[in-house]
């Protein structure tokens, strides 16, 4: 399985960094992908990280794309017109999508929510946005191949999430990184 993590300016770190590293201990590849003209991208407080690739046609050819929030970095992919595409291509093809925190916005402006479960960071600002869907409290929102998650805080469960929606087995994972220790 190929996963590409969306990069825009002002991305959430570690909704991108963290999910980054869980999938590719898991043993999937993973890319970083910047939507930006840089390979170079800033996130939403300062850190610098060098994507894998550039957004490309390439993007077309794998089997999850994962939007990170952030401020300005949600606004910023729901503002670029190929990452629309790429949404509603991925939804159309029945490819995975993944959404954490301020990023569902950007599943919202490609028109892909309609009738399905999903959750994003709370409040009012983010929560009347979604009329069309059914929004949900939980940490993690999985409706088929799309999978919501609430904030950077809910970063480690949505990346456990994905490995096991994908056919991985997070357990092992779970242990070794000592998360079930922090779940007691």
């Amino acid at each position: 399985m190929k996963i590409a993590l969306l990069l825009a300016t002002g991305y959430e770190e570690g909704e991108s960094l963290f999910v980054a590293d869980v999938l590719r201990r898991a043993g999937f590849e993973a890319d970083l992908i910047s939507t930006t003209k840089e390979r170079w991208v800033t996130g939403a407080h300062g850190i610098k990280v060098e994507a894998d690739h550039l957004l490309d046609e390439e993007i077309y050819n794998y089997d999850m794309v994962i939007l990170p929030g952030g401020m300005p970095g949600a606004v910023n992919l729901r503002d670029d017109q190929r990452v629309l595409e790429l949404i509603r291509y991925f939804d159309k093809e029945h490819k995975y999508i993944g959404a954490i925190c301020a990023a569902p916005i950007v599943l919202h402006a490609a028109g892909i929510l309609e009738g399905r479960k999903m959750t994003s960071y709370p409040g009012e600002k983010y929560e009347s946005l979604f009329t069309e869907a059914e929004y949900c409290q939980e940490r993690v929102v999985i409706d088929d191949r799309l999978i919501t998650s609430r904030g950077p805080a809910t970063t480690l469960p949505f990346a456990y999430a994905v490995v096991d929606l994908l056919g991985g087995d997070s357990d092992p994972l779970k242990k070794g990184m000592l998360y079930l220790d922090i779940e007691k």
